[in-house]
């Protein structure tokens, strides 16, 4: 049986795909299709369009050389290209990626210097290694777990400090920062210090992107903005009256740079912010890649995105770009202009060459104010509202990850608060998994559901307990100890029904809780039942011989469970003298005896020195010709008396034998008789208690005689 649940391992199954995943370029040109040229072509300029400012803006943001910029443009939008999975998802410099980056790298090298510059390809290429590994090995499901809300408190809290970051460029302002509190505080102290022109540009930027975008949205406002912010500053040669511009750009292919890879203490250095970027990058592929396949109907591969993404990073690290990752804004122009195939990357990537080739002389007139202005435009489209209001209305657990996310961005080493982000969304989701929804139900009014009703009375004497989560070592002390604290609160419930279709997975700390709830019940004289059990549920626990331990009989099945356990189980004096409420269907026609409702039937005796009659033996008895036949008692209600009962039997309930009417039996042996026996049993114990001795109880009860075949009398009520 564990055979079945462990197999062996096969080699095979683990290296096709990798190689598929590998190839994944070859598939890709071999099936492509010529129609789709004309559609990629054309998103692939779209895209370059915004790709070419964006490349060199960004990396202003991480506080490297635009070339660096235009190179990890170029590098990752071919390699995530080629080898993602997503057709319309376009790969390159971002925003929040460079921002990780800054943060970095700035605490551990001057920024500006060589070692700055070589660190920033030494991240992306220990980004690429993990990333590569994540998808190599096949765990691009570990992303699920990373919540939605750290990549929102992530991406609001990168636009506010990217925004903030960029007040200095934007107003030509010179002072020392450190944290976000000094940025601000320095730049409106230092205000009236604003360069003019600089300050006349940033603003007129920022006004000009926001009108176009106003105009309509598909116009590349961006582009246009710094291009005609150049040309002004070329003109009126604003360079020369201290507008800083971006400066010349070399005007070649993106050269292979030597990194230090057996460095270990860089590595060492570097191993936290790249950790932090490779997740950061994984999860915004996974949503980007998701929010594009839900409108294209695309199948996505997980594995095969995150190997792109590491391919990407990998190669940027060699060829002397910076961390890149998947781009919300740049994916939705790729799909919106008519991408068909992940060439359109490819081809924007192209573009973006050509450009840097043709126009690297003209860009050296391009000011940092106006690319600043563009980036505070593209920081407060970071912003999220809309998702934003919809986690702080939802679930509390969300809304307090992403705001803690949003506050340890601001306040703290961006690379700690996004690991602390994906702690937390780890940490929710081992608390609502070990934490899973466990409480008892009962029938709705039609008796066709199981429904939470926590004011409705319960049975006094079954629990039905639904599991909503898997039973594994996380979870199992909440399950036990909640249903425990059910039991001690209704002790006489000594029965016990687990519903378990939720239930998914079980290891063996969840074989071992349920064990101790068989144990517990038992002990009290009452059972543990299951219905509606898994199959792998089910195997697992017959490999671990729980079924053997629990017994065959006590997996019901759902449509019967209750009619058998009120049949066979519960004790019906309980149910008549006892109860008063008609929990069960099987309750609505009890003959209950509001009457005698405050009677104690007594406790079901565990022993009991009575002799047991076979139906059978009794049938011969009561048809004796000569000698004398036993005096026969039926200690059911009446109306279950009258509808079939031994013959000559007397009606004799069992409240009249336990309460103070009992009128002397004749001295003769006594057979006791009910349904099923359990009544039977209370009477022979308050009859021993009166001081008759000559006691037996039929076998199986009424039950039992219907069983074998053998007559009964109706409508017959002689009273003893």
């Amino acid at each position: 049986m564990l055979a079945e649940l462990s197999p062996k391992i096969n080699f095979g199954e683990i290296v096709k795909p990798t190689l598929r995943y590998i190839q994944h370029p070859v598939d890709l040109i071999k099936s492509y299709d010529r129609a789709n040229l004309r559609p990629d072509l054309i998103a692939g300029l779209t895209v370059a369009v915004i790709l070419l400012p964006q490349g060199i803006a960004f990396a202003l943001i991480a506080e490297l050389p635009p070339q660096m910029g235009l190179y990890a443009a170029i590098i990752g939008a071919i390699f995530g290209g080629l080898w993602g999975s997503s057709a319309q998802m376009h790969t390159g410099p971002a925003n929040a990626i460079s921002l990780l980056v800054f943060s970095t790298l700035s605490g551990l090298y001057a920024v500006g210097s060589p070692e700055y510059i070589i660190a920033a390809g030494m991240m992306a290429l220990m980004v690429g290694v993990f990333q590569l590994a994540m998808g190599l090995a096949r765990l691009g499901i570990l992303i699920n777990f990373v919540s939605h809300s750290v990549i929102v408190g992530f991406a609001t809290g990168a636009g506010i400090l990217i925004a903030i970051k960029q007040l200095k460029p934007l107003l030509g302002l010179n002072f020392p920062t450190g944290t976000i509190v000094d940025t601000v505080t320095g730049t409106v102290l230092h205000l009236p210090e604003s360069h003019t022109q600089t300050a006349v540009i940033g603003l007129s930027t920022i006004l000009f992107v926001i009108i176009l975008k106003k105009i309509n949205p598909k116009i590349p406002s961006a582009l246009l903005s710094i291009v005609l912010a150049s040309i002004i500053v070329y003109i009126f040669e604003l360079d020369q009256a201290g507008v800083a511009v971006i400066g010349k750009l070399q005007g070649k292919l993106p050269p292979i740079t030597p990194l230090p890879i057996l460095d270990f203490n860089l590595i060492a250095k570097l191993s936290p912010g790249a950790l932090a970027i490779g997740a950061i990058g994984l999860v915004e592929a996974a949503a980007i890649a998701r929010s594009i396949a839900t409108q294209t109907g695309q199948r996505l591969e997980s594995n095969q995105e995150f190997l792109g993404q590491g391919m990407a990073n990998t190669a940027c690290g060699i060829f002397s770009g910076f961390p890149v990752a998947g781009s919300f804004s740049r994916s939705a122009i790729n799909f919106d202009a008519g991408a068909r195939t992940p060439l359109a990357s490819l081809f924007s990537a192209l573009f973006v060459l050509f450009a840097m080739l043709v126009i690297a002389p003209m860009a050296r007139f391009i000011p940092t104010s106006a690319l600043s202005g563009v980036l505070i435009v593209t920081a407060f489209n970071m912003i999220d509202r809309e998702e934003i209001k919809r986690i702080w209305h939802g679930a509390p657990g969300d809304a307090a990850i992403m705001l803690l996310t949003l506050f340890g961005t601001l306040f703290l080493s961006l690379e700690f608060a996004v690991l602390l982000g994906i702690l937390l969304s780890f940490g929710l989701y081992v608390l609502r998994t070990s934490t899973p929804r466990v409480h008892a139900v009962v029938p709705d009014a039609q008796f066709k559901h199981f429904t939470y009703k926590p004011d409705q009375n319960p049975c006094p004497q079954l629990l039905i307990i639904e599991i909503l989560g898997d039973l594994y070592f996380g979870a199992v002390g909440y399950v036990e100890d909640t249903i425990l604290d059910l039991l001690e609160k209704n002790p006489k419930q000594r029965f016990l029904m687990l519903r378990m279709h939720s239930v998914d997975h079980i290891d063996f700390s969840g074989i071992h809780m349920l064990e101790n709830l068989v144990r517990s019940y038992r002990d009290r004289g009452g059972d543990l039942f299951m219905v509606r059990v898994s199959y792998t549920v089910r195997k697992r626990m017959e490999s671990t011989d729980f079924i053997e331990y629990l017994g065959e009989s006590n997996i019901l099945n759902d449509d019967e469970a209750i009619q058998f356990l009120f049949h066979h189980r519960l004790d019906p004096a309980i149910c008549i003298y006892e109860c008063p409420y008609r929990v069960f269907q099987e309750c609505q026609n009890l003959p209950k005896r509001m009457d005698l409702i405050n009677i104690h039937t007594l406790d079901e005796p565990q022993t009991l020195a009575c002799k047991m009659i076979a139906p059978q033996d009794l049938w011969a008895a009561i048809n004796l010709k000569n000698g004398e036949r036993p005096f026969v008692i039926d200690v059911r209600e009446p109306r279950e008396f009258g509808s079939g009962h031994v013959p000559e039997a007397h009606s004799l309930p069992l409240a009249h034998i336990i309460g103070d009417e009992l009128a002397p039996l004749p001295a003769k042996d006594i057979v006791i008789v009910c349904r099923s026996g359990r009544r039977s049993r209370r009477a022979a114990l308050a009859l021993q208690e009166h001081g008759y001795k000559k006691l037996s109880i039929l076998e199986g009860g009424m039950v039992a005689w219907e069983a074998v075949g053998l007559l009964e009398a109706v409508e017959y009520f002689p009273q003893a």
